[in-house]
């Protein structure tokens, strides 16, 4: 089939895009054109509204939380009155635990935010807002907007504690535009990049605009981004790749599916962008199959940028041709390291490889490849757009720009943020989210996921860079964070992540794949009682304790990829800052915490106890004992520490130590 022309392209494109190209505007860029073209950006961008428009938060997480049947009720509601209303769906604006959340724009008026709608409240909400007086107790906040007025009774939403301290650059317009709608991407400057790259930009200045802006790679290493491109377009090759890596396996982690379902032709941009500056053609992304939205955005997203000329032939008239790819991963965690995701591929089991030679020498299919994670190319338009100094004046010396963290566990507001690199994990728990819910303590933070490290009370004030993380014993990752209060194990948490990665690793190599499942059995060793535990058992035990330090380094020395050199950290940091846990576990047979089951001693207490016999009757071994009306007595040997007696007693008459 005959390639469309430019011409026939721009015939489908909305006015702006002539000025994006370099074209006139009206008959030329004078004050008229401008105005023409600010007047058509207003349009799109719903700076004004001549009907009601109601926006519904309709990312996975919103859909999870109900958003789904919110938006029936919506459109029925709507219906039923027969109301000239226009309905958009939007990604994610990070504030998952308010979710779903709705936003309502009227004719003159500043658009206005909700939470926590379901369908019993939303019509009341959509009746009130439309009468002039929106509900406060649901109240988000509004939006500002110089070409509307704004709401007398409601503050503005980019001064919610959530939002106030965060410097939204990737999540720009996640939440805010309709991400199926290329046009909303396109009149806030959309493709502009990938229009001064093409056109005013060689290849290698590229990747030293990307180098001198300071750009590390957000999927865990760290490693600058502009170096690693310029090592891919120094390497001859007839055939090039970028690899979008959208395998984001940790526990805690959806930074990357947020991005893609909020905002997908950022994403697109930051490659196109990418694939140019090292000559590659054809770009690939990698995604898990769970992500069926994020998939669909993204398949759409391509479909609307190849019909308006920024993927395909000829891209922007500039002789430059791309085509995007998506894979589907099937879930396997190992396959976030990029050797073993370019096995996936290429058809292969997800295993990695031993480098050198590195990707950007020799990586899909033997050819010159970069790969880079969602969050690290959607960062690249705006560094183009904008210049190396406007990006790498945020952040600290070693770590520029901001960084997208997945804020989870026991915080109050959990969701997705976005912070300048340098910002302390105090102001980020307690400032944005709002601290430990139920008046509990913070104990610690998991960053960095199975391949991170757990951050105390006493470090919590540290600046969250690259370097910092390593001292504490922890790594960036690719930004998840769970919270963690004071009923938390802290050897509890170790076993969990290091039985994640015992399950998720290939195999491959010894030291991960046996170094792993030994670490694994100490830690479940410690985590049971004494009961059936002869004293070879206890030996054996105390045995593996002491070389528990010993086994983690060699794992991580002898290791073949990265994710089985980070395995041991979770265990090396929780007995780093966290040892008096371990040893109560292993002398004391206790778990302070109350979380370890086995360890658990349960008891009556007979000035409490009225002898009601819910517990005995309650208890599924039979290990309760008394007559009905008299205080009842826990047999040690036969109880199962299962707690069904302490949920039942209304008496709180049962202990536990």
């Amino acid at each position: 089939m005959h390639e469309a022309s430019v011409e026939q392209k721009m015939a489908k494109m909305p006015l702006f895009l002539d000025a994006l190209l370099h074209e006139n505007v009206c008959g030329g860029a004078d004050k008229k054109g401008d105005s023409k073209l600010e007047e058509l950006k207003s349009q799109i961008l719903r700076r004004t509204v001549s009907r009601p428009v109601i926006y519904v938060g309709a990312a996975t997480c919103g859909l999870s939380a109900g958003a789904d049947k919110v938006l029936v009720a919506i459109k029925k509601y709507l219906a039923d009155k027969a109301l000239d209303a226009e309905v958009v769906e939007v990604g994610c604006i990070g504030l998952c635990s308010e979710e779903p959340i709705i936003d309502i724009q009227l004719p003159g008026k500043a658009r206005v935010s909700f939470r926590k709608v379901n369908t019993n409240n939303v019509v009341q909400i959509i009746e009130s807002t439309l009468a002039g007086n929106p509900p406060a107790d649901m109240t988000l906040g509004q939006f500002r907007g110089l070409e509307s007025e704004k709401w007398e009774s409601v503050t503005f939403f980019d001064e919610h504690p959530f939002l106030k301290p965060q410097k939204r650059c990737v999540l720009a317009n996640c939440g805010i535009i309709d991400p199926c709608n290329i046009n909303e991407y396109l009149a806030n400057d959309g493709y502009q990049a990938l229009a001064k790259a093409l056109h005013s930009m060689t290849p290698a200045e590229i990747c030293q605009e990307v180098e001198l802006s300071g750009l590390r790679g957000r999927g865990g290493g760290g490693f600058f981004t502009g170096k690693k491109w310029k090592f891919a377009l120094q390497t001859s090759g007839d055939q090039k790749y970028i690899i979008c890596n959208a395998d984001e396996g940790d526990p805690g982690a959806f930074m990357d599916r947020a991005v893609i379902e909020g905002d997908p032709h950022r994403l697109l941009e930051g490659i196109a962008i990418a694939s140019y500056a090292i000559g590659a053609n054809k770009a690939y992304i990698y995604i898990r199959a769970e992500y069926p939205l994020a998939i669909r955005r993204l398949k759409e997203a391509i479909a609307q940028a190849e019909d308006y000329g920024f993927i395909g032939e000829n891209i922007l008239d500039s002789g430059f041709n791309l085509h995007i790819i998506i894979k589907m991963g099937a879930g396997a965690f190992v396959c976030g390291e990029e050797t073993a995701l370019i096995n996936s591929i290429e058809g292969k089991r997800g295993m990695p490889r031993p480098r050198p030679p590195f990707p950007a020498i020799s990586g899909l299919f033997g050819k010159p490849s970069v790969i880079n994670n969602v969050e690290t190319l959607a960062n690249v338009p705006a560094i183009i757009q904008k210049g190396k100094d406007w990006f790498s004046a945020m952040g600290t010396a070693g770590s520029k720009g901001t960084k997208v963290f997945a804020l989870s566990g026991k915080i109050s507001h959990t969701g997705l943020i976005e912070v300048e690199m340098g910002t302390t994990l105090r102001q980020i728990i307690f400032e944005i989210g709002g601290g430990i819910p139920h008046g509990k303590k913070y104990k610690a933070v998991q960053i960095g996921g199975p391949s991170g490290g757990c951050i105390p009370e006493e470090k919590i004030d540290i600046e969250i860079d690259y370097e910092t993380l390593k001292e504490v014993g922890a790594m960036m990752g690719s930004g998840g964070l769970v919270v963690m209060d004071e009923n938390t194990c802290m050897v509890d948490v170790a076993k969990f992540f290091m039985d994640f990665i015992q399950r998720e690793s290939c195999g491959k190599c010894i030291p991960c794949r046996e170094g792993t499942r030994h670490m694994l059995e100490i830690l479940e060793s410690i985590t049971h009682g004494r009961k059936n535990e002869s004293k070879l058992d206890t030996l054996e035990r105390f045995k593996g304790i002491m070389h528990l330090s010993r086994l983690a380094d060699v794992i991580k020395d002898a290791s073949l990829c990265g994710l089985g050199q980070t395995a041991p950290n979770p265990v090396l940091s929780t007995l780093r800052w966290f040892r008096n846990e371990y040893e109560a576990h292993i002398y004391e047979r206790k778990c302070p915490s109350g979380v370890c089951k086995e360890l658990l001693h349960f008891s009556i207490l007979e000035n409490k106890c009225v002898g009601c016999t819910a517990c005995s009757r309650k208890c599924p071994a039979g290990a309760i004992m008394g007559a009905k009306k008299s205080p009842h007595y826990i047999v040690p040997g036969k109880c199962i520490s299962c707690g069904a007696c302490k949920d039942v007693c209304k008496f709180n008459a049962v202990v536990v130590e």
